[in-house]
């Protein structure tokens, strides 16, 4: 383990939790993952985990990409369950009025497959990138 990994007895893994009032903790994401929209912190993870609940969305990962105006904007990457249609003003309605205004995605990207690691995870990293990319270009 290297040193830097360990601070005052606590060893940073740069996962994100939350305590709750009894005292249980609960991940809610990862450090590198949290996008910061206009000065609000945005948890991919609990989007994701509400986006999951449409039965027309297979899979789902949600990154920030660059804004001039906010510094990030929330884009959702989705996977369409075979046999069903979904479109962006869609899942935005679905959002809508269910969680707060500023976590609803300003972007929609429909995907086929994600890029992913030999170990089978997806490299949010590369996919932000790809995103960040093809909305260079509409602009």
């Amino acid at each position: 383990m290297r040193h830097d990994t360990l601070a005052d007895g606590w060893m940073y893994t740069g996962d994100l939790a939350v305590i709750d009032d009894e005292g249980y903790g609960r991940v809610v994401g990862r450090a590198k993952d949290m996008i910061i929209r206009g000065g609000e912190n945005i948890y991919p993870r609990e989007i994701e985990e509400f986006l999951f609940r449409h039965d027309s969305i297979e899979d789902v990962q949600v990154i920030g990409v660059p804004d001039d105006r906010f510094g990030e904007e929330v884009c959702a990457c989705v996977r369409v369950r075979a046999g069903k249609n979904i479109s962006e003003s869609d899942v935005i309605a679905f959002c809508r009025g269910q969680i707060a205004q500023y976590k609803v995605p300003r972007y929609i990207r429909f995907m086929g497959e994600f890029p992913m690691t030999v170990t089978g995870k997806v490299q949010k990293n590369v996919l932000r990138d790809i995103i960040a990319a093809q909305l260079s270009e509409e602009r």
